[in-house]
């Protein structure tokens, strides 16, 4: 079998064996949480951080698992969107089925001192960054889109670009609305390619960026409050929902934007 022809099992619509995948900010976090997954459900893995060391060991950890390499690129900028795509023609001869947008930034400040690098640094890695990466591999994906098998890209967004949120990140929360925008655009542009476009807009999960909020009992207590299934997102629940929406059982979703967030936004 060519390896990057994808194995079908009518059986089981989820399956997504030797389908290649990017997913970019892939060394920590959700983005690791959503490699490691797809490393787990035979996916053929390509991961993607801007820092090198942790991109090998990262990758390193989950190749012992399955098929997984790793790449250290920026996608804030052109060089590192062009070398992530090089990538993709050295590992799959530039055929790829899925994209996974995850890398992405944040900022806090207050609202009378919110700086303008922290628009900047947000919006160029969460938003325009998403963009040009995605146009970056429209070739590599059209070379593997079907009606019956669509190329598939999926946005991680974020209950921050939904609701207002507590915390003063006033740039990250408007680049997340910004994506789920994005998200919809492109599904109706490429909807006619065989292209979907969905986005994922996680809530409260257990990573770099709300650690310190979430190691402190009495504020993870108060956060929770506000969940009404009482509990934050973990590593299957990511995995189980990227899944769903890169096998057969998610062909025929596009432009839609699919709330992670144990019932935030659909029982406020």
């Amino acid at each position: 079998m060519n390896p990057v022809e994808v194995s079908t099992n009518e059986a089981d619509p989820f399956d997504i064996r030797d389908k290649t995948v990017v997913v970019t900010g892939g060394s920590r976090g959700i983005g690791y949480m959503i490699a490691s997954g797809l490393v787990d459900a035979g996916a053929r893995v390509l991961i993607s951080s801007r820092k090198a060391e942790a991109v090998a060991a990262a990758s390193a950890e989950l190749a012992r698992r399955g098929n997984c390499q790793g790449v250290a690129a920026d996608i804030a900028t052109s060089a590192g969107r062009e070398s992530l795509a090089d990538a993709v023609h050295q590992h799959w001869n530039g055929r790829l089925h899925v994209l996974v947008n995850n890398a992405g930034a944040t900022w806090g400040a207050p609202v009378d001192d919110f700086p303008e690098h922290g628009w900047d640094k947000v919006l160029d890695t969460n938003v325009k960054g998403v963009f040009q990466l995605t146009t970056e591999m429209l070739p590599a994906l059209r070379s593997t889109a079907s009606s019956v098998d669509p190329a598939r890209v999926i946005n991680i967004g974020s209950t921050a670009g939904l609701n207002v949120p507590a915390l003063e990140n006033y740039s990250y929360s408007a680049s997340k609305a910004a994506v789920h925008m994005l998200t919809r655009h492109l599904a109706k542009r490429l909807a006619a390619e065989s292209i979907t476009v969905n986005a994922i807009a996680p809530g409260w999960f257990e990573t770099s960026m709300s650690r310190h909020l979430l190691d402190d009992a009495e504020q993870r207590a108060q956060l929770l409050e506000d969940v009404p299934l009482r509990r934050v997102g973990g590593p299957s629940d990511i995995a189980g929902a990227i899944r769903f929406l890169a096998s057969r059982s998610g062909s025929y979703l596009t432009g839609t934007v699919l709330p992670l967030d144990g019932g935030v936004s659909g029982c406020s």
